[in-house]
C-alpha cells in the first residue's frame, strides 16, 4: 500500500534574515575606539613629543656644524679655482703669452681667499642656541605634516581635529595638508600600551604582549646580528659628581649642559657645558689631574677647551691613551717638499690623535727634557723636516762627539755642521748678527718691516740654528760662556724679523743653562720630563706648573712624550714626538737623501750657492764647516768646496791608497798593488802622478816581507799629503 513520502531533511528550507544587534553595537564600538587611538596617535606625532629636548638639541648642534662644513667645503673650492687662475696666468706669463701684470692681482686673492678659510677652519661652532633648537622641532612638525599631506591620512575622520590642534597657530603646517587620503590604519589605530601616551578617546582593554628579548644572539647562517648603539662613556649624573669630587661644583649649584655626551663614532665621548659663575674654565683647566682621576681615567684621555665664554666648557673624553703606542712619522710614507713657513713640519700628535704641524716662522724653540726623555728624537722630527724647505739653511752644532748628526753633512743637507767647539760657536754666532744686519737692510730695501713668505728667496732664505746639548757651551764655567749667553739673547729677541730662528736642545733645562732673558724669547717650548716642578718651568715659563702643566708628574714616561706649548699655533696640549730611528733602521738618512735631492733640484745643497755665514766663518777661522767639513763629520778644515778638479783627484788617490794599505795589513805599498784594490781606470802610473802632486812625494825604498827592498811608499807619507789636502 503506497504511502505519501515523507519530506527530505536535507532540502534548504527558506528562512528570514534578522541582524544582530549586538553585533553591530560591538564593531561601532570598536571602530570609535580605533579612531581615538588613531587621533591621539597622530596628535602626538604631530607635535613631536617623542622627541626629547636632548635629542632636538643634538639636532640642531648636527644641523649647525654641517653648516659650518659646507661652508668650509665651499671657501676650499673657491681657494682652489684661485690657485688655479694664479698658476694658470704664471705659465702663460713665463711662456711669453702674457706680461703677467694679473699675477699680482691673483697672487692676492690666493692670499685673500687662504685667509678666509683659514679664518673658517678656526672658527668653533657654538652649541646651538633656544631659538635654533625651536626651529629645528617646528622643522620637524612641517615635515610630519608634509609626510601626513603626502600619505593622505588626513582624511581620517579621527585625524582632523588632532591636525587642526597640531597646527595651530603654526600656518606652515595648514598649508602642507593640501590633501589626505588613508595611511595604514591598523599601524595608527592600535591601543596604546604602557609608557605611550594615553588617547583622549575611550580604550579598550588589550592584552600586553610578552617582552622582547633584545640580547644579542649568535648569528644564524645568512641572518643578520642586532648591535645596539654603545650607551655614552659619560653621564651627565657622572659628570656632575666628578665636577664635585673636584670642588667646581659645589651645595646648590648646577651644571648646565649645552650638549649631552654622546659617543662619536670612534668611540670618543665630547659634553658641552656651562661650569657655576663662581669658576672658569681656566680654573678647570688647573685641576685636570684631578678631574681625569675623578673620571676613571688618564690626564691623556681629558681634554678641556674654552667654547666660548669663560664659563662654557667643551670636555672631550676617550677609553683609550693615544699615547701609549708609539707611531711613524708621516714623512716616512709621504717625503715631498714641506712649506715649512705657511704649513709647518709634522713633529707628533696630541691626545685626540691629531698630528701637530710647527711652523717655522717667526718663533725660536726650546726641546728640553733629562736624559733618555726622548728629546732628541723630538729635535729630529723638527730638523729633519725643515731639511724638506730647500728655503732653510740648516746651521747644526753638535753638543757630543758622536754621529748622531752626521747624517745631515753626509747628504750635504747641513750648511754648517760643526762638533763642540766654544770658538767656532761664538763665530758663528756673530756670523749670524753680522748676516742679520745684512737682512734688514734687505728688508729695507724692499720695504717691508719683517720678513714675509713671498720674499723669502730675496733675502737668502730662512736661517735655523740647532744647538745640541746648550748645556756644553752655557753651564756656569764653560769657557766663553758669557760672550755665547748674551749673542744668544740679542739673537733671539732681534734677529727673528729677520728670519733667523734658534732650536736650542738641552737636557739640563736650568735657569743657569738658559737664563730668563734668552728663554722669553723661545716661544715655542716642548718640555719632556724632568726631574721636578723647577725644571718643568725653567722651559715652560714661571708659575706653568702651578697651572698644571708639569712635565715631572708623567706616570709612566714615555721617549718623545711632553708638554708642547706653541701660542702661535694655538697649540698647549701632551704630545708624544713621531718614533723617527736612525741607529737600527736608518730613517734619517733615507729621508734625509730624499730631501737632498729636493735641495739639489733647488739648487740649494751645501756648495751650490753662495753661502755668507760659512764665507764668514771661513774668513774669521780659515776652516769651513761647510756640510760637515772636508770629510762630512763635523770637523772643519779647508774648504773643500773650492778644491780644484785636479785636487779632489789627488784627495781620492791618498785616500784610495790608505785603504788598500789597510786592506793588505801593512804600513807600506807598490803602486801597482795599490791601484788594482783602488779598481775603476786607476792605473799604477796615474796613482804615482798623483800621490806626487799632493805632496807624498815620489817612491822610497820599502821593505815588503817575501820581495825584500822595492820601491814603494809609505803611510805616514801618505797620510801627511791627505792632511795637508784637508787643511788638518
Amino acid at each position: 500500500m503506497a504511502t505519501e513520502a515523507e519530506p527530505r531533511t536535507d532540502e534548504k528550507q527558506p528562512t528570514d534574515i534578522v541582524p544582530d544587534p549586538s553585533r553591530t553595537d560591538r564593531a561601532k564600538t570598536a571602530f570609535a575606539a580605533q579612531r581615538g587611538h588613531a587621533g591621539a596617535r597622530i596628535k602626538d606625532w604631530l607635535a613631536t613629543t617623542d622627541l626629547d629636548d636632548a635629542e632636538v638639541i643634538q639636532l640642531a648642534d648636527q644641523r649647525k656644524q654641517a653648516k659650518h662644513d659646507d661652508k668650509i667645503a665651499q671657501q676650499q673650492r673657491i681657494v682652489a679655482e684661485a690657485h688655479g687662475r694664479f698658476a694658470h696666468a704664471k705659465a702663460q706669463a713665463e711662456a711669453g703669452e702674457t706680461r703677467g701684470g694679473n699675477l699680482a692681482a691673483l697672487g692676492g686673492r690666493v692670499a685673500a681667499e687662504e685667509s678666509k678659510l683659514a679664518a673658517l677652519q678656526s672658527t668653533v661652532v657654538m652649541p646651538a642656541t633656544e631659538r635654533e633648537a625651536n626651529s629645528v622641532r617646528h622643522g620637524k612638525k612641517a615635515g610630519r605634516a608634509a609626510l601626513l599631506a603626502a600619505g593622505s591620512l588626513a582624511t581620517l575622520p579621527a585625524a582632523s581635529e588632532a591636525i587642526e590642534q597640531a597646527a595651530h597657530g603654526q600656518p606652515l603646517l595648514l598649508a602642507a595638508l593640501g590633501a589626505a587620503a588613508g595611511y595604514g590604519w591598523y599601524l595608527v589605530s592600535r591601543p596604546f600600551v604602557a609608557g605611550q601616551p594615553s588617547p583622549d578617546a575611550p580604550s579598550m582593554p588589550v592584552e600586553l604582549a610578552a617582552p622582547v628579548d633584545l640580547t644579542k644572539q649568535e648569528a644564524q647562517a645568512g641572518g643578520r646580528e642586532f648591535n645596539a648603539p654603545p650607551p655614552p662613556a659619560l653621564t651627565v649624573d657622572e659628570l656632575d659628581a666628578a665636577l664635585r669630587a673636584i670642588g667646581e661644583v659645589r651645595g646648590d649649584e648646577q651644571l648646565q649642559i649645552l650638549a649631552i655626551p654622546q659617543r662619536d663614532s670612534d668611540g670618543n665621548t665630547t659634553v658641552v657645558f656651562d661650569l657655576p659663575p663662581r669658576t672658569t674654565v681656566a680654573e678647570l683647566k688647573k685641576k685636570l689631574p684631578k678631574l681625569a682621576g675623578a673620571l676613571g681615567r688618564d690626564v691623556s684621555m681629558v681634554d678641556i677647551e674654552k667654547a666660548g665664554t669663560e664659563v662654557r666648557t667643551s670636555l672631550w673624553m676617550t677609553d683609550k691613551n693615544a699615547f701609549a703606542d708609539t707611531r711613524p712619522s708621516p714623512l716616512l710614507k709621504k717625503p715631498t717638499q714641506l712649506d715649512a713657513w705657511k704649513d709647518g713640519v709634522p713633529v707628533g700628535w696630541n691626545k685626540r690623535g691629531i698630528t701637530i704641524r710647527l711652523a717655522i716662522n717667526n718663533q725660536s724653540f726650546v726641546i728640553a727634557g733629562t736624559s733618555r726623555s726622548g728629546k732628541g728624537v723630538g729635535a729630529s722630527n723638527l730638523v729633519v723636516g725643515a731639511s724638506f724647505d730647500p728655503r732653510i739653511n740648516l746651521r747644526i752644532v753638535a753638543g757630543k762627539q758622536n754621529a748622531e748628526w752626521n747624517p745631515y753633512a753626509k747628504t750635504g743637507v747641513a750648511s754648517t755642521y760643526f762638533k763642540p767647539d766654544p770658538a767656532r760657536l761664538l763665530a758663528l754666532l756673530h756670523a749670524l748678527l753680522a748676516d742679520k744686519d745684512r737682512r734688514e737692510r734687505a728688508l729695507d730695501e724692499l720695504g717691508k718691516s719683517k720678513l714675509v713668505a713671498p720674499i723669502i728667496d730675496k733675502i737668502g732664505g730662512l736661517e735655523v740654528v740647532v744647538i745640541d746639548e746648550l748645556a756644553t757651551y752655557t753651564r756656569p764655567g764653560k769657557p766663553l760662556r758669557e760672550e755665547i749667553i748674551e749673542a744668544l739673547i740679542e739673537l733671539s729677541a732681534v734677529a727673528l724679523g729677520a728670519g733667523i730662528i734658534l732650536v736650542l736642545i738641552t737636557q739640563y733645562p736650568e735657569v743657569d743653562v738658559i737664563p730668563q732673558a734668552l728663554s722669553a724669547n723661545l716661544g715655542a717650548k716642548w718640555a719632556m720630563r724632568v726631574e721636578n716642578a723647577t725644571q718643568s718651568n725653567a722651559i715652560l715659563g714661571a708659575g706653568q706648573a702651578g697651572a698644571g702643566r708639569d712635565a715631572s708628574k708623567f706616570d709612566p714616561p714615555r721617549p718623545g712624550f711632553g708638554w708642547l706649548v706653541n701660542p702661535f699655533a694655538g697649540v698647549t696640549d701632551l704630545a708624544r714626538s713621531f718614533d723617527l730611528d736612525e741607529d737600527e733602521r736608518g730613517e734619517i738618512t733615507m729621508l734625509l737623501e730624499k730631501a737632498a735631492k729636493i735641495r739639489e733640484a733647488a739648487g740649494r745643497l751645501a756648495g751650490q750657492w753662495d753661502d755668507p755665514i760659512e764665507q764668514h766663518l771661513l774668513n774669521a777661522t780659515g776652516l769651513s764647516s761647510a756640510a760637515g767639513g772636508p770629510k762630512r763629520d763635523g770637523m772643519p778644515g779647508r774648504n773643500v768646496l773650492n778644491h780644484t778638479p785636479e785636487q779632489r783627484m789627488q784627495l781620492e788617490a791618498c785616500r784610495g791608497a790608505l785603504i788598500a794599505m789597510n786592506d793588505l795589513g801593512r804600513d807600506v805599498a807598490q803602486l801597482d798593488e795599490m791601484a788594482q784594490i783602488i779598481g775603476g781606470s786607476m792605473t799604477s802610473t796615474r796613482l804615482g802622478e798623483l800621490l806626487r802632486a799632493a805632496g807624498a812625494g815620489g817612491v822610497v825604498k820599502v821593505v815588503i816581507e817575501g820581495r825584500g827592498r822595492v820601491n814603494g811608499y809609505q803611510r805616514a807619507d801618505i797620510a801627511d799629503a791627505l792632511n795637508l789636502l784637508e787643511g788638518n
